[in-house]
Order: structure tokens, then C-alpha cells, then sequence
């Protein structure tokens, strides 16, 4: 950051700058928490001494606090895979069952825009296709923030919901099914190889939620990836460039993804694993009806408090996962 040409060129400047903040704020973390644990020395002293009951209850509550704090640091540290510290693109994409699994694929959004803004993360929508009659079709969001990806990769997969239907006028159950699909974010320095002869570009007049998200000039941008059939869309900014930067920086994260899941699958058949693919393959049940529970399948952790997962408290479910995968 001291060099001369530090600031010739301003994206990359801000990217040393992001990365050097993640740093510092570790650091200061750490600095933080070994006060911490030399105050509780001082304290624990004086219970000793003093055999003061209000002072010994303090003091548990303390050390609870500061293990509660170290779990989370340590966490953090943990997140040490190549792309764990950069930006997430986020997609919700509902399942079979139209208005249902529309609506239940807004109540995700609302819930992952909540976690978001609890962790100090920027979102902005990259794409909107809103539902017939409720919710949405499908949604893209850009998560911005350290570790963004890193989290957030835990909630891949199939979310299902069990819930009595607000649109059914016999008040049946329903089981809704939508799926989320998280990438990282690539800057231009990722050697991602996309050939120019393999894409298909096509431009369009937005059509998002209203208001400053619906512009009169045809400045949507629809990537179509031919040997892939992958397809990205980028609605976001009132500029077509800007939209194609964004697209392609959309479609370079889901090539990657693509290139993981295949590797992993070759692991699979080396080790003889069978998994399925679809919606019975969900990673975690949401029931409203007839009792409360969000339970996820692969770390078997549950909570009652639905209304609390649903304004935003994903950690538990998010931590419970990561510390599954570092066994």
C-alpha cells in the first residue's frame, strides 16, 4: 500500500485495502480476546479471595461469553479454503408447486437478506423475476463482504417447507421445495478460460421489482455458456456494460462451481459413494405445521425458534455445518 503506483489502478488498490481491513480485524479480534482472558485471571483472583457469590456469577457468565467469542474466532480462521474470503452470488430457484414455492422462495430471500445485514454484508439484487401472483421465480443477490462465500456455502443445496398454505382455502398442508446455489465471486485475476466463440449474448429491457430496478433501455444482459448450457442474467445496473461485467463475473463463479461439483463427483465414484440428486436430497426442513422446527439432515441439529431462523439467525445452522466438514 506504500508503493508509488499503489493507486494507478483503483479496483485493485481496493481489493489490497479489503484484504488488509480482513486482517487488521483479525488481529484486533485476537488483541481483544487475550484482554479479555487476562481481566477474567484478575477476576477469578479475587472470587478466590473474596468468596464474593454476586462477583463468582459475573464471572461465569463472562468465560461463557469469551468461549462463545473464541468458538466464533476460531471459525473464522478456519475459513481458509481458496475462495472462502471473497464476495458470494446467491440463487434461489423454486421448485414444482408455482405460487407455493414462489412465496416460499421470497420468505428465503427476506431470510438471507436479514443474516446478511446482521453480519454487516452488503446485498445488492442481480437479478429479479418476480411470481405470477406472489413471491418470486428466481432471484440472484451479490453478498459482499469478508467471508461472505465462506458462510454462505453451507446453505447450498434443497430447502423444504411444511407449512399450512395461505393460498389454499382448505387450509391443507404443503411441502415446498426451493433450491439455493452459491458461488464465489471471481475477480479478473482468476484464470477461469472462456472462449469468445462459445457465448451467446443477448440484451433485454429490465424487469425487476419496480421503481429504479425497471430502466426504458434495453440494458439487461442474458450469457448463454453453449458447451455448458449455462446461462446468467444481470439486471442490476442501468448500464448494458456494467451488466456484462457483472454477467460475466457471474458466469466465470458458476463455471468454477460446475468444475467443483465435477471433481467431486469423480471422488465419489472413486470411494463407491452414491448420492442422490434432486428434491429428496434437501439439506434442511423448515415445518410451521403441525409443531415448529427447523432441522438440518446433515448435522442433525435442530431449533424451535422458526420465527428467529426466519428474521436472519442462520450461525448455528451455518457453524454446525463448517465444523462438520474440518472433522
Amino acid at each position: 500500500m506504500t508503493a508509488p503506483k499503489f493507486w494507478d489502478d483503483q479496483n485493485t488498490a481496493q481489493k489490497v485495502i479489503n484484504e488488509v481491513n480482513g486482517l487488521k480485524e483479525m488481529v484486533h479480534t485476537l488483541e481483544d480476546h487475550e484482554e479479555t482472558l487476562e481481566n477474567l485471571e484478575v477476576s477469578y483472583e479475587l472470587v478466590k479471595e473474596e468468596n464474593d457469590e454476586e462477583l463468582a456469577t459475573e464471572l461465569e457468565e463472562d468465560v461463557k461469553q469469551l468461549n462463545k467469542d473464541l468458538n466464533q474466532f476460531e471459525l473464522n480462521m478456519l475459513l481458509s479454503e481458496p475462495y472462502d474470503k471473497n464476495n458470494a452470488i446467491l440463487e434461489l430457484h423454486p421448485g414444482a408447486g408455482g405460487t407455493e414455492s414462489q412465496d416460499w422462495a421470497s420468505m428465503l430471500l427476506r431470510m438471507y437478506t436479514r443474516w446478511a445485514e446482521r453480519k454487516g454484508f452488503k446485498v445488492e439484487t442481480m437479478d429479479y423475476l418476480p411470481g405470477d401472483e406472489a413471491g418470486v421465480k428466481s432471484v440472484t443477490l451479490m453478498i459482499k463482504g469478508h467471508n461472505a462465500y465462506g458462510y454462505l456455502k453451507a446453505e447450498k443445496g434443497v430447502h423444504r417447507l411444511v407449512r399450512i398454505s395461505p393460498f389454499d382455502s382448505s387450509g391443507r398442508r404443503h411441502t415446498s421445495f426451493v433450491s439455493c446455489e452459491v458461488m464465489p465471486e471471481f475477480d479478473d485475476q482468476v484464470e477461469i478460460d472462456v472462449r469468445t466463440e462459445d457465448l451467446k449474448i443477448d440484451t433485454y429491457r429490465s424487469s425487476g421489482a419496480g421503481g429504479q430496478h425497471v430502466n426504458t433501455t434495453d440494458s439487461a444482459v442474458r450469457i448463454t455458456h453453449t458447451p455448458t448450457n449455462t446461462v446468467v442474467t444481470c439486471q442490476s445496473e442501468r448500464s448494458q456494460i456494467k451488466n456484462r461485467e457483472q454477467a460475466m463475473k457471474m458466469l466465470k463463479a458458476k463455471l468454477y462451481q460446475l468444475e467443483i461439483e465435477k471433481q467431486q463427483q469423480e471422488l465419489d465414484e472413486i470411494r463407491g459413494e452414491q448420492k442422490e440428486i434432486g428434491w429428496g436430497s434437501q439439506i434442511r426442513s423448515y415445518v410451521f405445521h403441525p409443531y415448529s422446527m427447523v432441522k438440518d439432515h446433515r448435522t442433525n441439529l435442530d431449533i424451535g425458534n422458526t420465527q428467529g431462523v426466519m428474521d436472519g439467525d442462520l450461525d448455528p445452522f451455518i457453524n454446525a455445518y463448517l465444523r462438520s466438514q474440518m472433522n
